[in-house]
């Protein structure tokens, strides 16, 4: 049975990015999650998922097409692969969002025990982590309080779409500096749109839109 803490939780946020594919969820308790479309549904509740111990794999690029309300409780999310048996509680999501990291690990841990990869839109291996410096510029600075840094990104992040989600996560700051995209975007000096993907040793700035 659900703790009386949980039963009392409610969403005050369910906003579907599509283009970024992720799906931001925000709770009465103060507690707000990016979660990666992808992720939503390798650990869809649905029975189907479930029934094996095998993990779902080559979800890398599945996307959300609607969220639907099933009653004062719950929804359900219809991805575009055709998935759409999968019944996401608000106690499912706080605790997915709340663990994701961990979840995440175990994840990855098991695809690589079953011979199994998440793909990208042509079936490739996606395994390999990149490092790469980013750059803010205009407002950007302020707010974050950095001008240049060099990371090393989670493996899950393949393209600009999911290095800004990545970036969102990281604090308040950061989730209110990337919200919507609203930022431009240069790799190596050259404009580029959100699917232009990652490479390790890339150059990557952004500028504020509202700076210009």
């Amino acid at each position: 049975m659900a703790s009386c803490y949980l039963m009392k939780l409610i969403p005050t946020v369910i906003k579907l990015h599509q283009k970024s594919r992720f799906l931001e969820i925000g709770f009465s308790d103060g507690t707000s999650f990016n979660c990666p479309c992808e992720y939503l549904r390798v650990f869809s509740p649905s029975a189907e998922v479930r029934a094996t111990d095998e993990p779902v794999d080559g979800k890398a690029m599945v996307n959300i097409t609607a969220v639907e309300p099933m009653g004062s409780y719950s929804v359900c999310l219809v991805f575009d692969d055709g998935h759409n048996t999968g019944i996401y509680s608000w106690e499912t999501l706080h605790d997915l969002g709340s663990h994701y990291e961990k979840n995440w690990d175990n994840y990855l841990s098991r695809l690589k025990e079953y011979g199994l990869n998440r793909g990208d839109e042509n079936g490739a291996l996606l395994t390999q982590a990149k490092t790469v410096q980013l750059h803010y510029r205009g407002s950007l600075v302020d707010t974050l309080n950095t001008s240049a840094e060099t990371v090393t990104l989670p493996i899950s992040i393949t393209n600009v779409s999911t290095l800004l989600q990545w970036l969102r996560a990281k604090g308040e700051n950061w989730s209110t500096a990337f919200a919507d995209d609203d930022v431009q975007v240069m790799i190596n000096k050259r404009i580029v749109d959100l699917e232009e993907p990652i490479e390790s040793d890339n150059e990557i700035t952004f500028m504020p839109l509202d700076d210009y």
